[in-house]
Order: C-alpha cells, then sequence, then structure tokens
C-alpha cells in the first residue's frame, strides 16, 4: 500500500528517486503513465494488468472511452528501478506533468502519483479549503 507525500528532486540524468517506503510494494519493473491534472501515476506491473483490462473493456463505441484509453496506453513506459531505486521518467511525460527539479511523490493506496512541486502545492493549498464540502458530497457514496 502506498501512503504519504514526499518532496524529491529529479537529478541531472533525468533520474527519480522512488521513496523506499513504496519500493517493496512496487518491484523491481513499474509502469508509468500519464496521470489526471498533469500529474503522473505509477502502478506496480500487477495493479498495471487490472487497469488495463478495465481500459480494455471500456466500449469502443464511445469517443471518451477511446480518448482516454488512448491517452493513458499511449504514454504508459515501462520503467525499471536500479540498485538504488531510481527510476528514468520519459522526457514526454515529464513535459505533460510540467516537471523541472522538484516534485512531490504522492502515495494514493493501489498506485503513485508524481506532480510537479509547485503544482502539488497550489492543488493541496485548494483542495484543502474545500475538504468539508467535498466530504459532504462524498456522504452519498458512504465516505
Amino acid at each position: 500500500m502506498f501512503i504519504g507525500e514526499y518532496i524529491y528532486s529529479i537529478d541531472n540524468k533525468k533520474r527519480l528517486a522512488i521513496p523506499s517506503k513504496f519500493r517493496p510494494s512496487l518491484g523491481k519493473k513499474a509502469v508509468i503513465t500519464r496521470g489526471l491534472d498533469n500529474s503522473l501515476v505509477i502502478y506496480s506491473l500487477e495493479e498495471w494488468q487490472k487497469v488495463a483490462k478495465k481500459l480494455e473493456n471500456l466500449p469502443n463505441s464511445q469517443a471518451d472511452s477511446r480518448g482516454f484509453t488512448r491517452i493513458m496506453l499511449s504514454g504508459a513506459a515501462e520503467v525499471q528501478l536500479d540498485k538504488l531505486g531510481r527510476i528514468l521518467i520519459p522526457d514526454y511525460l515529464k513535459g505533460y506533468a510540467f516537471f523541472k527539479k522538484g516534485v512531490a511523490i504522492i502515495g494514493l493506496s493501489n498506485r503513485i502519483e508524481i506532480w510537479a512541486e509547485e503544482r502539488w502545492q497550489e492543488y493541496k493549498q485548494r483542495m484543502e479549503k474545500e475538504v468539508g464540502d467535498m466530504a459532504e458530497r462524498l456522504k452519498e457514496l458512504g465516505i
């Protein structure tokens, strides 16, 4: 399980260290792809297979299904953690997520999100102000 928030930097060789607490659940190989809100998402290979299967089962006849599937699958890349737990993030994904140097690595149970640090701080501040209202709206879902 992935939980917590960590601030890291991308090194000069375009590598990002994955927090040591996340590495056992992630394994030696993982999949990284585009996420929502211009973040990136990392899945263990096992979890990625579940996500890919769900995408596979979306109706091809619906434009939203086709578009979402294309963006998620075309953006996906298998990454390997080196001995120090670092991954190489493809340039096209770094551009999508507006990465410069600092990034926020966020544990979200079955996946990891990676945000440009500034964008994460802005997003988090906005959401913290709205958390009460969100909780009220989500009570219908049993949250």
